[in-house]
């Protein structure tokens, strides 16, 4: 039996329900090697982007201090703003209850921008429902300044 290199804890079969989710040791899980993550800005809470978090990318984040994630299209680890200089700086990291999916709360450095577009959010687009309309759910730019 290997032992795990982790900064955190193992999930074990062992754990009860309630050490999951009562419990103060940090065990994610990342079901299939991955984990959601809900990237908030720290200071207005504004969902900024979503993306997904295999094991490295989670200790990387941990250690550097700055949000790393895996490309599911790409294959690949990557540091956010990497290229652009709009880096994520995490504040604060927050696992729901039964801790399969993070919140992590950060600071964008260099444009403030978190979304490849160049909008300061990935969700700048909202659905529009009316069924009445000719195209009941149509997407309707949002503004939201930066």
């Amino acid at each position: 039996m290997t032992t795990s290199t982790r900064p955190w804890g193992q999930r074990t079969p062992a754990d009860t329900k309630h050490d999951i989710e009562l419990g103060d040791r940090f065990a994610p899980l990342l079901d299939g090697g991955l984990i959601p993550a809900i990237v908030t800005d720290r200071h207005t809470r504004e969902i900024l982007m979503f993306a997904w978090m295999n094991e490295e990318a989670l200790e990387r984040t941990l250690t550097s201090g700055y949000a790393h994630f895996w490309s599911r299209s790409r294959n690949k680890l990557w540091q956010k703003g990497e290229e652009s200089g709009n880096r994520l700086a995490v504040r604060g990291i927050h696992t729901d209850c039964d801790q399969d999916v993070l919140e992590v709360e950060v600071e964008i450095e260099g444009d403030g921008v978190a979304c490849h577009t160049g909008a300061r959010s990935c969700f700048y687009r909202e659905v529009e429902i009316d069924p009445t309309a000719p195209r009941p759910f149509a997407l309707k730019r949002r503004n939201l300044a930066r």
